[in-house]
């Protein structure tokens, strides 16, 4: 895998807050930063071309970027074909790709576009998706921290370890967070579950998150976790968090992902999905 980060772009003001988001991570890792933009192949319409050609698209975002970061190491990347087995084979040769949730032409109520939601299925590495509403550092009512959805009974090792060195990089607290449920039987009785028996199940899952971490804080001992247990579902837990977080990491399993898409539908900060 090339050293090297790689951003989406089209002529989105949306995806431009996502080459920001990927400048200023490719300057704290002290990578080089790719800005891709996919043209389709077909000749475009003189309207489809405005305010300025596919082909000279991922110029301009690096021109507006070198502007911002002088430091940055930059350059465009032109391709022509499909977005997404375009972007999905460049993913294969970088440490990370960050898009933007949406991209132009997609509807302002649609949440998450179609090549994000791709992507965050299929992407070889890690991928960070960056709604549109973020506009710069400060977020109001945003942390810096770095939180975590935690599978405690299978632990995803690719998520842990990036949001481990994304804690230890920015320099913030990590938040572990582990959803978690009760028992079919309990959840499916008509009685209401007793405060004893919640709390013996809840000791059990801390216990559990516990050991899961347990060789990660081994590894990274210069970072403050949080560990929290909830009760409610992965997606819902997360998309809550994300709420006051800098980024939320989720670990994307070769089956659905269904956790990863669910939450992207309500994400407040960034979000990157890692494969197993």
């Amino acid at each position: 895998m090339e050293r090297v980060i790689i951003t989406g772009v089209d002529r989105s003001a949306r995806s431009r807050v996502a080459a920001d988001w990927a400048a200023r991570e490719a300057l704290r890792r002290g990578l080089p930063l790719r800005v891709a933009h996919v043209a389709p192949p077909e000749n475009l319409d003189p309207v489809e071309q405005w305010p300025y050609r596919p082909d000279t698209v991922a110029d301009h975002v690096v021109a507006e970027l070198t502007a911002r970061h002088p430091s940055l190491t930059v350059r465009a990347v032109s391709r022509t074909g499909a977005p997404v087995p375009e972007l999905r084979a460049a993913s294969a040769q970088a440490e990370l790709v960050v898009l933007g949730l949406r991209g132009e032409g997609q509807h302002a109520r649609m949440p998450l576009g179609s090549t994000a939601a791709a992507l965050a299925t299929g992407c070889a590495g890690p991928l960070v998706l960056v709604p549109g509403t973020l506009a710069g550092l400060d977020v109001p009512g945003h942390t810096d921290a770095v939180t975590v959805g935690v599978d405690a009974r299978d632990p995803a090792g690719g998520a842990l370890g990036f949001a481990f060195e994304a804690a230890r990089l920015h320099r913030v607290r990590l938040h572990a967070v582990h959803a978690w449920a009760l028992p079919t039987r309990a959840a499916a009785s008509p009685v209401p579950v007793s405060e004893t028996d919640r709390a013996t199940w809840e000791d059990h899952e801390e216990d559990l998150l516990s050991d899961a971490l347990r060789p990660w804080r081994s590894k990274y001992p210069d970072v403050e976790v949080r560990e929290d247990v909830l009760l409610f579902p992965p997606a819902e837990a997360l998309a809550h968090t994300s709420e006051t977080s800098g980024l939320v990491v989720v670990g994307r399993h070769t089956a659905p992902g269904s956790t990863a898409l669910a939450l992207l539908e309500h994400a407040r900060c960034p979000v990157a999905v890692v494969p197993s």
